[in-house]
């Protein structure tokens, strides 16, 4: 009965997800054109902060729950990030080649992977003090400030066509958009934990360990609102708010969600996760996606996103094989 019950609840949640993916995009980038500012800043803090919400409440339950719990918040923005690289990432790119702006390109990527090599030297020690939590945070805060900076100064991108979304999605008020997005932002973080409820009770059904459970399971049911989400911007033709929601969302994770978790409580972690082969795994994730984008001279195709998903099965494979 409890099996089923949960299996309802993956079910029941991943509808929800979906559906609220169609609001919050419609919102994005209704409030984008009524701001005036680019798809692309909507989706590196609107969309991404969003999206992000599972993981930072996922994380910080995590190390609420005490024993293990450092393994489950880190685990799970690790494996969240990868997740939303190789397997968000190169899906998308399957079902439509990803355009990603030269800006990007040369600004947030770098960004992204600038913030997760700060992770090395502060958990190399295994562990992450409540000081080293708040520096997290207080890069968190200048990045912010920055992106609001650059929007504010650019505006919405110049010469570049934004594509029309049907009427039905594309709100022309900015209290419509706003009311959107937030329903979709609600709904979307709602459906997350239906879904990652059922997965985690399945997983430990099975015997999976903690960190394997962090790494996998928490850490794709956690990633179902920026794979909805990018997805549905995709088919959409809006790829500003699909790469703008994947790296600004891992960009939170590393320091928002990492952040607050050790702010909220101190906590150590297994060697696995302080510059172990996890942690490299990432920041090799990472790279790769730049890139591809750079050898597809700013496109990761169909075939480099099946690299990339490839790249994430194998992943899983090697948890479950050597790790589990």
């Amino acid at each position: 009965m409890d099996l089923a019950l949960h299996l309802t609840y993956l079910a029941a949640g991943l509808v929800i997800l979906w559906k609220c993916a169609e609001l919050l995009v419609a919102g994005a980038v209704g409030l984008a054109r009524r701001l005036g500012i680019s798809p692309l800043i909507i989706g590196l803090t609107v969309v991404a902060m969003g999206t992000s919400a599972p993981e930072a409440a996922a994380s910080i339950a995590g190390v609420l729950q005490g024993t293990g719990g450092g393994d489950l918040a880190v685990g799970n923005v690790f494996g969240s990030n990868i997740a939303n690289l190789a397997l968000v990432g190169g899906l998308i790119a399957i079902i439509r080649p990803l355009v990603v702006r030269k800006k990007t390109l040369m600004r947030e990527v770098p960004a992204m992977l600038l913030v997760a090599l700060l992770l090395w030297p502060m958990m190399r020690n295994a562990c992450l003090s409540r000081i080293e939590s708040v520096a997290l945070l207080a890069v968190f805060a200048g990045l912010i400030i920055i992106t609001i900076r650059i929007a504010r100064r650019e505006g919405p991108d110049a010469g570049i066509e934004v594509p029309q979304a049907d009427p039905g999605s594309a709100p022309q008020t900015l209290p419509r958009s706003i009311i959107l997005a937030a329903i979709g932002l609600v709904g979307l973080a709602g459906g997350a934990k239906i879904t990652v409820e059922g997965a985690v009770f399945i997983g430990r059904a099975i015997g999976i360990s903690e960190g394997v459970i962090a790494l996998t399971v928490i850490a794709f049911g956690t990633s179902l609102p920026e794979l909805v989400t990018c997805v549905v911007a995709t088919l959409k033709g809006q790829h500003d708010i699909s790469v703008g929601n994947l790296v600004g969302s891992n960009i939170f994770n590393t320091l928002l969600v990492t952040g607050a978790a050790g702010a909220v409580r101190p906590f150590t972690v297994d060697r696995r996760f302080a510059g172990g082969a996890d942690y490299w795994i990432m920041i090799g994730v990472s790279a790769a996606f730049a890139i591809l984008a750079v050898a597809g001279r700013k496109t990761i195709g169909r075939i480099a996103g099946a690299v990339l998903v490839a790249a994430y099965v194998a992943y899983i494979v090697y948890l479950f094989t050597c790790t589990a």
